[in-house]
């Protein structure tokens, strides 16, 4: 028999206190509702009873698609090719990569065979000597008229010429590089290939037809001599030819002549006069026009007053007004040794002379 109050067969469901009583703890506040999701079932899924009652939605990818990767790859793939392209092209020929030759040189001094003219005015020992009609400084260094070759336009003939004349001018003018013993204004316009050689050259000067610096360029023993008069006088020419495809040369014949007078000297002493011949020959491929940049194969030089005995690889060390020839032969030739040049000397003229 049920308690007071309660009926016999207890509290009927659906009235309270009946079997809602074990939810009343469950609360759906608003957040819990509104983050509900409410989804309809299709026909198909009312009649398959073991469709699940959640539908899972496939995870959201990160990152790009795989179509985009591929994509962006492939770009990356023809820049990179693009610039590889650019920086080595396949079809250069070989000549184009031929390795840069060494300079061959020969310096040859010229001993005076009396004394050595001298006056107190350079500009009289110039007028009455062969350079008397000479041109002074880079004007005596023109330019010849430019003819395109088979495959060098005229702007790279132009461009060659140009580059060969100021290589002239700097190794043979410049008052810093003759008496100075600066070398930068030279060095700067040669191949890289050839950087090793010139600095071995005045690193460890030697008469062996590779290393001699009086091949490269005209300098003075600073203690011995000094430029009388900077307006050095100059004649000779300049030709373009074209020797291959991929190789344009330019031939440099000039005579230069120097009024020097001894280091450390009153304004008025005695000057003389001093020549020197070059004939070279510059190479320039396509890279070297483009860099503004020279080669030189060949550097046969002549230069006098100087003593046959003298040492005139690493610095000419002229003869002044006034002064003789010592006595004694260039230094000995040894036939067996393969590596070293033949000592050459030679006789100054008179009349490479001025006449005083």
């Amino acid at each position: 028999m049920g308690g007071p109050g309660e009926p016999p067969e207890g509290t009927p469901e659906g009235v309270p206190g009946g079997a809602e009583d074990e939810y009343r703890s469950v609360v759906f506040d608003e957040s819990f509702v509104r983050a509900a999701r409410l989804q309809e079932y299709s026909a198909r899924e009312r009649m398959t009873d073991h469709t699940p009652a959640v539908r899972r939605r496939p995870p959201l990818r990160r990152g790009l698609p795989r179509q985009a990767l591929l994509l962006v790859l492939l770009i990356i793939v023809a820049f990179g090719t693009a610039i590889y392209m650019g920086v080595r092209h396949p079809y250069q020929s070989a000549q184009a990569q031929r390795p840069v030759e060494p300079l061959r040189m020969t310096v040859v001094p010229l001993a005076p065979q009396g004394t050595v003219p001298g006056a107190a005015d350079p500009g009289y020992l110039y007028a009455h000597s062969p350079a008397a009609q000479f041109a002074v400084g880079a004007e005596g260094v023109p330019l010849p008229v430019v003819r395109r070759t088979a495959h060098f336009t005229d702007s790279q003939v132009v461009a060659a010429l140009t580059i060969a004349k100021e290589y002239i001018v700097a190794s043979s003018l410049y008052p810093e590089v003759l008496t100075g013993g600066q070398t930068r204004p030279v060095r700067a316009l040669l191949d890289p290939g050839q950087l090793d050689q010139f600095d071995q050259s005045f690193d460890r000067p030697a008469a062996d037809g590779r290393h001699a610096p009086t091949g490269w360029l005209v300098r003075f023993d600073p203690a011995r001599a000094e430029l009388a008069d900077r307006e050095i006088r100059v004649q000779g020419s300049l030709q373009a030819a074209e020797t291959d495809s991929s190789i344009l040369e330019v031939g440099a014949d000039h005579t230069f002549v120097y009024a020097l007078k001894p280091a450390g000297s009153a304004a008025h002493a005695p000057a003389s006069l001093f020549t020197v011949r070059r004939e070279l020959q510059f190479r320039f491929t396509q890279d070297d026009l483009r860099l503004h940049q020279v080669q030189i194969v060949v550097s046969y030089v002549q230069a006098g007053p100087l003593s046959c005995a003298g040492d005139s690889a690493g610095r000419f060390e002229p003869l002044l007004a006034g002064q003789t020839a010592k006595a004694g032969s260039p230094p000995g030739t040894d036939p067996y040794a393969t590596d070293t040049a033949a000592a050459l000397c030679g006789s100054l003229a008179h009349s490479a002379e001025p006449k005083v």
